[in-house]
Order: C-alpha cells, then sequence, then structure tokens
C-alpha cells in the first residue's frame, strides 16, 4: 500500500498543479481506484492508501496534505518532488485519472465533486459555507463510481 503522498507526487510531477487541483486528482485517484480493485462494497480491503477524504467546503480533501501545501494557495506546487514506481494497476488508474481529469483546473474539479453523491451525502446536514470535517465513506465511494461504469 502507498500513502497519500506518494500518489499526490505523482500528480505533482505532471507540472503546474495548485493544491486544490492535487486535492481532486488525489481523490478521485483514491475513489477509483477503490472501485476498480474491489469486487463488492461488504469487503473494501484494496485501497490506495490508508487516509480517508473529509467532505469539504470546497470538496473531498485529504486533511495532511493540505497541511503540506497550503502554502501554496492557488499557484502551482513545486514539481521537483521524488516519484516512486507504482505496480502496474496502480500506474494504470493514475494514468487513467490523470488522462480524464487532469484536463480541468481546481474549480472545475471542485464544481464537478459537488455534483456526485460521496460528497453530497457526507455534506448532508451542512449549510453550504459550513466547515465539515466528516469522512467520505468508502461504501459510498464504492457504489457510487460502481455504477458510473454502467
Amino acid at each position: 500500500m502507498y500513502n497519500v503522498f506518494d500518489v499526490a507526487n505523482w500528480f505533482i510531477s505532471k507540472g503546474d498543479i495548485s493544491p486544490k487541483k492535487l486535492q481532486k486528482l488525489v481523490y478521485y485517484a483514491y475513489a477509483w481506484y477503490l472501485t476498480l480493485m474491489n469486487d463488492s462494497d461488504d469487503e473494501l480491503n484494496n485501497r490506495l492508501f490508508e487516509d480517508r477524504a473529509e467532505a469539504w467546503i470546497h470538496g473531498p480533501v485529504f486533511p495532511k496534505l493540505y497541511r503540506k501545501y497550503k502554502e501554496y494557495g492557488s499557484e502551482a506546487i513545486d514539481s521537483d518532488v521524488d516519484v516512486i514506481e507504482f505496480n502496474k494497476d496502480t500506474e494504470d488508474v493514475l494514468s487513467q485519472v490523470w488522462e480524464v481529469y487532469g484536463v480541468y483546473n481546481g474549480n472545475e474539479l471542485e464544481s464537478i465533486s459537488h455534483q456526485e453523491d460521496p460528497w453530497i451525502k457526507a455534506r448532508e446536514g451542512c449549510f453550504m459555507y459550513q466547515a465539515s470535517n466528516r469522512v467520505i465513506e468508502d461504501t459510498d465511494i464504492f457504489i457510487y463510481y460502481s455504477q458510473r461504469l454502467g
């Protein structure tokens, strides 16, 4: 199993990534890996990393990742990072996430995530601009993205 920074560095190495865009790309990598590498929502043992996304105002956020890169604000993160070698399945998921979601900026990815059930469900009962640290549940992620596979 990898850690949230291993995955973040893979995306940062692609260049021109703001902290907000990074959060969403790492979230989508986590979500799609969880969906593609598990057979049912009963046993979600295959996770990309242990950290869990929280349903913050601006979409899914991994707090440790936020704390590390918040100083960049809306600027691109320095892309001089160490990138580890991932196994073939993980590299494939990361590449697909980059291909699909990498074309969007952070605000566009925020908007996309705000229309998806896992974030919406975790934010139930919260006002639009109310802070929340509720975890986006793996079961909700798996069910939602499995349905998108059609």
